[in-house]
């Protein structure tokens, strides 16, 4: 379902990761398919990041980004879409935190700490300042502001930053034909 009004449109912001098969392929086709929804319109694209495993280890490095995107959907219906574009390039879900060919994960909506709770939705995403591998790429696109000291803020509470390395920046032109009315 998307908001009535064609202006009520929200600013969402959506960590990827990759660990298996051809990881910046993935990553670039799912921001691709997200930005050809006609309710989502990727705005900013963060550098891609190589990332060490967290939760299970016994798996390949990850290359990790995040986005922000406009959009009309309701956050339940943009969970929905990013569900149905992992399942769509390839998403198995067998191991908690285990090797995946791609995971979004809705972070946060309206650039501030806008919370919203739901049976599947849980938002600013709960875990979020615990993950470099989030606040990394997120820093890149967050504009500044209160958002943005809170990210940095907890970037430097947390330990382990060399298992987060550049791995190249991504220089992102919305190809989307979305019209404006």
């Amino acid at each position: 379902m998307t908001y009535s009004n064609p202006s009520d449109h929200s600013e969402v912001y959506i960590a990827l990761g990759a660990n298996l098969g051809d990881r910046e392929h993935t990553l670039m086709t799912a921001i691709e398919l997200l930005d050809r929804h006609p309710a989502i319109t990727v705005l900013r694209v963060s550098s891609m990041y190589e990332t060490d495993p967290f939760g299970y280890v016994d798996q390949p490095a990850f290359l990790n980004m995040a986005l922000a995107a406009s959009t009309s959907l309701e956050p339940e219906a943009l969970l929905q879409v990013l569900m149905e574009t992992e399942k769509e390039l390839g998403r198995v879900r067998d191991v908690h935190w285990g090797p995946r060919t791609l995971d979004l994960d809705f972070i946060l909506l309206n650039n501030q700490l806008f919370t919203w709770n739901s049976e599947t939705l849980i938002l600013p995403h709960p875990r979020m300042h615990e993950r470099l591998f989030v606040l990394t790429p997120l820093s890149d696109i967050i504009p500044a502001g209160p958002l943005h000291e809170f990210v940095q803020d907890a970037m430097d509470k947390l330990e382990g930053k060399e298992g987060v390395r550049h791995w190249r920046t991504i220089n992102w032109h919305s190809g989307s034909e979305h019209s404006a009315n």
